[in-house]
């Protein structure tokens, strides 16, 4: 933040939700990335899957997920999104799952990217668990996001 203090504390320094009341909406976006890493094993029978396809199914829970980050992280504004989507890319060695946000608001969409990439790896976790305990949720970070007063975030490649 550019003025070096986190905004969700009050002048007291209790949590509080911010105020975003005075702040004009505009559009902002945000995409967000996890990794589920897994044995080419696990990978070979995701078509198999007697829960159906995961990969399916994490791209619907991790939509739905977006729309409930208010209700899963407790300071989140409740957001009008106009978009989410979560697509999930078989790699040699796992899953990678991008996600997105859109809306048209006085706060930005990271949390619900966040939440949603977040969300569909676990579901692919869920679906695949009996195959693999040893299955690895990692590298759930912030792609970029724009809009709003902090401006447009673009993640360095390789940034760690």
């Amino acid at each position: 933040m550019s003025d070096n203090r986190l905004s969700h504390y009050d002048s007291e320094g209790r949590d509080s939700m911010v105020d975003v009341s005075y702040i004009s909406a505009n559009k902002r976006t945000a995409a967000a990335h996890a990794f589920v890493s897994m044995k080419e094993e696990v990978l070979a029978a995701l078509p198999r899957n007697p829960k159906g396809n995961p990969l399916e199914v994490a791209r619907i829970a991790g939509i739905q997920a977006a729309k409930k980050t208010s209700e899963l992280i407790p300071l989140c504004h409740s957001l009008p999104l106009s978009h989410a989507d979560v697509v999930c890319t078989v790699r040699e060695d796992g899953i990678e799952i991008t996600a997105r946000a859109a809306t048209t608001a006085q706060t930005g969409v990271e949390m619900e990217a966040l939440t949603a990439a977040a969300v569909a790896a676990l579901t692919i976790y869920d679906m695949t668990k009996a195959l693999d305990k040893a299955i690895e949720i990692r590298e759930l970070f912030l792609i970029e996001k724009t809009g709003g007063k902090s401006g447009d975030y673009r993640r360095q490649a390789g940034a760690e």
